[in-house]
């Protein structure tokens, strides 16, 4: 990209993993004057009815919880510790929604990192397990409940004193 020629920079679910050095690095001389970096990642995500939810959120953090790798603590941290760079902008508040059943949910769950080095780490799936729990309590599996992830939104405006890429 040749320098100062974009105005807008996101990332999406994904800053927790860059080296953050290297990134501004690059991301600041391409950004016009007054150019924005937009950086988001969804949290831990809750499951309408108590019940569920306390089944799900006890999976997320006691039964896969040691597997999540370290940079996951930047992302329910809400990217707040990651060093921003810029003139940061206050977004307003943002979540994403979606309604899903049961078996959608599980699915979701089994995309996850930290399940499927549970699983290889311990030979056996969780979800089974969770699977049977959450059936006590769902009702009608293909009945779908409310699942809602809040999303921690940085923005930052690049300030007047930037610079060009080192050659």
């Amino acid at each position: 990209m040749p320098d100062k020629s974009v105005a807008l920079v996101t990332v999406a679910q994904a800053l927790h993993w860059f080296n953050f050095d290297r990134f501004y690095v690059e991301v600041k001389p391409v950004l016009t004057r007054n150019g924005v970096l937009a950086v988001w990642a969804y949290g831990i995500s809750t499951v309408e009815g108590d019940d569920a939810n306390q089944l799900v959120q006890d999976f997320y953090s006691k039964t896969v919880g040691p597997y999540w790798p370290p940079e996951r603590k930047l992302v329910e941290e809400g990217y707040r510790t990651i060093p921003f760079p810029f003139t940061e902008i206050t977004p307003p508040a943002f979540r994403m929604e979606a309604r899903w059943t049961l078996d959608q949910l599980l699915g979701y769950f089994s995309t996850w990192s930290a399940t499927n080095r549970y699983i290889k780490a311990n030979g056996r799936n969780p979800l089974g397990p969770l699977a049977t729990d959450l059936k006590r309590v769902w009702g009608d599996a293909n009945s779908p409940r409310q699942i809602i992830w809040p999303l921690s939104v940085r923005v930052g405006r690049q300030d007047s004193s930037y610079g060009t890429r080192p050659r």
